[in-house]
């Protein structure tokens, strides 16, 4: 395990039904292949060791001696495996019947679960044969082992990693209203097991996922639901197995049905701790009427888990176009309704928003347009201003105005290059000297020249930065950084682009798509510094890195709280092919030193909807010091050095 990762599986073994011997040995091929490949956990169904079907059967000595037997065959072949198996057989206690879920690992039995909930409806007829298992904690002998706990409320825990406890559900458990994972993870288990044997009627399978899906998370959990297949009688019931790994609500594996498919994947322990900190809703683990009993077992070896599950390269965009739509579709309503309220609310019938023909302000103009199409406004009164400078090229200029123009807005040209002279002659500066004075003096300017417009016009000025940026610091101060409300403060660079493609894709203008197709084209730039033979000289991600790199970054900094030796190691498997480790690591640094010296920008920033899981406003998602320091986090990203040969 590396970085929290746990490799975990989920496996069915073609059986035959009554051959606890045979079962068994299709057991330990499925174990022996899949800890070779990593796995640290793996599930098998309910009464695998048997088969579900064995019906009246499951009445004979004969069979459930069989079935200890080779349970103790398996707890065995366990002890030169680094790995925690967990089987299904039935166990008589006490001259009664339980169908239980165990758990193997160092060579022993460490705990029998009986199953809680006993179906007795439709084609299902445990009762006829199981008897319900209770919560109070007592302790069984199988074949010389002795003290092996029995009970509902057993937790696995694993001694040399802290986060990974383990629950145990079977079949019935998950579909009944509260289950008995609800109480395990009050108590702290982060990974939820399920033996099940769910045979398969038309459209269950639908249902069935959602459940494991939606279970885990409520519980921010992973969950391994390891079902029944061929093999099992056919007499009235075909059973699909349909394994499935589910984490904190995705489903990050799942079988394809009728193959008796292993599914295989990673869970991140780290993540659903992390989550469960965040979530002030979430309850710490506590003390219980019934208590619970821990079942200890190590792991020899800790080595890096190679992740084969998806990294997403860009977090904050669906991956579908359908769900790329929707998403888009649904922040700009939020963006407009939030300005909506805020010009209902300050009585104005007018605002004031720089105009410049890059991606941010265009966004803010389609937002803008869009509340006042909701308050009945004319969007004569939206006043559009483009402020060109030393930076500005033709091709931003002509696209500010021609969208403007499209979009109904009033234009407003106000050329600010005599005003930036001189006011940089009056504070001694040399106009030959391009520094950030240079460069800062054009913003606050055209800050100044929007705040007095909107004093004229009696109206808002609405901000255009978006979350990257603020998240980078890099806006100017009481420049481009002030606003009366700012739209886009929480939508991060990468959606910004695909907020402004899906209004090109949607809009019955063509000219008006064109125009939008040909803004998305032109690269990223504040137009600060002068063109160099008429095109951008000042690109802003050549600066300060990839913003697809450092979204990527903030979305696990914000959303789950990694250390950056992790980020870095997520970066590096979702970039892989596109930029190497060396380039990682190096806006890696680039974002934890920017994000920490400017938070003071963050700390008094404009009011703005917030759109999405990750947001930095002081007044809700980040209420971060000032004057806080990088070194901590620094110091282990130089822990990477050495490890991966990376560096300046």
């Amino acid at each position: 395990m590396y970085n929290g990762y746990v490799k975990v599986c989920a496996a069915t073994p073609k059986i035959k039904v009554a051959d606890p011997r045979y079962n068994a040995n299709q057991i330990m091929e499925l174990v022996k292949k899949n800890s070779e490949a990593g796995a640290k956990i793996i599930v098998f169904p309910e009464l695998c060791l048997t088969g579900y079907t064995c019906s009246d059967l499951f009445l004979q000595d004969i069979l459930l001696e069989g079935a200890l037997r080779q349970l103790e065959y398996i707890a065995k072949e366990t002890k030169d495996r680094d790995v925690l198996v967990f089987v299904g057989l039935p166990f008589m206690k006490e001259g009664k019947l339980y169908n239980v879920a165990a758990g193997l690992a160092n060579g022993k039995i460490l705990g029998l679960v009986p199953k809680s909930y006993i179906p007795n409806y439709s084609e299902f007829y445990e009762a006829r044969h199981f008897t319900k298992g209770r919560k109070k904690i007592e302790y069984v002998n199988i074949n010389g082992q002795e003290g092996i706990p029995f009970s509902t409320n057993i937790l696995f825990r694993c001694t040399n990693q802290k986060d990974l406890l383990i629950g145990v559900d079977i079949c019935e458990d998950l579909w009944v209203p509260v289950p008995p994972s609800c109480q395990h993870v009050l108590k702290g288990a982060t990974v939820i097991v399920n033996l099940s044997a769910s045979d398969e009627t038309t459209g269950k399978d639908m249902y069935r996922r959602e459940l494991v899906r939606n279970h885990s998370a409520k519980l921010i959990c992973g969950y391994l639901y390891a079902d029944a297949g061929e093999g099992e009688s056919s007499t009235d019931l075909v059973f699909g197995a349909h394994n499935i790994i589910a984490e904190n609500g995705t489903v990050l594996a799942e079988a394809e049905r009728f193959q008796n498919e292993t599914v295989i994947s990673e869970l991140d322990l780290e993540r659903l701790v992390n989550e469960r900190r965040r979530m002030s809703t979430f309850p710490a683990a506590e003390e219980m009427e019934q208590e619970y009993v821990y079942a200890d077992f190590y792991y020899k070896g800790l080595e890096e888990t190679v992740l084969t599950r998806f990294v997403d390269k860009a977090p904050f965009v669906p991956g579908s176009k359908s769900d790329r739509d929707r998403r888009c579709r649904e922040i700009l309503t939020i963006q407009a309704l939030g300005l909506k309220k805020r010009l209902e609310h300050t009585n104005a019938k007018t605002v004031v928003v720089g105009i410049s023909g890059g991606l941010d302000s265009t966004l803010a103009l389609l937002v803008i347009a869009k509340a006042f199409d909701l308050l009945k406004l004319e969007r004569k009164n939206i006043i559009a201003v483009t402020m060109p400078c030393f930076g500005t090229t033709d091709r931003t200029y002509q696209n500010a105005v021609n969208l403007t123009l499209k979009l109904g807005a009033t234009l407003k040209e106000i050329p600010i290059s005599e005003e930036v002279t001189m006011h940089l002659d009056s504070i001694g500066h040399d106009m030959k000297t391009h520094d950030v004075t240079y460069e800062n003096a054009q913003a606050r300017i055209r800050t100044l020249v929007l705040m007095n417009m909107a004093n004229l016009y009696n109206g808002l000025v609405i901000g255009t930065g978006d979350l990257s940026e603020l998240a980078l610091g890099w806006a100017t101060y009481n420049g481009d950084h002030m606003s009366m409300y700012g739209v886009n403060a929480s939508v991060p660079k990468t959606l910004v682009k695909y907020l402004v493609l899906y209004y090109a894709e949607t809009v019955v203008d063509e000219e008006l798509s064109k125009l939008l197709l040909d803004i998305l084209d032109t690269p990223v730039s504040p137009e600060l510094l002068p063109p160099k033979e008429g095109a951008i000289s000042q690109r802003t991600e050549d600066i300060v890195g990839p913003y697809e790199l450092h979204d990527f970054f903030l979305y696990y900094v914000m959303r789950f709280g990694y250390r950056p030796s992790k980020i870095f190691v997520l970066a590096s498997y979702a970039f892989g092919g596109t930029y190497d480790k060396n380039v990682i690591y190096k806006w890696l640094t680039t974002f934890y030193k920017r994000f920490f010296s400017q938070q003071y920008k963050r700390s008094c920033l404009p009011d703005g909807p917030k759109v999405g899981s990750v947001a930095v406003s002081p007044r809700g998602d980040l209420r971060m010091p000032s004057d806080a320091v990088a070194e901590v986090w620094l110091e282990d990203l130089r822990k990477l050095e050495d490890k991966y040969g990376v560096g300046f």
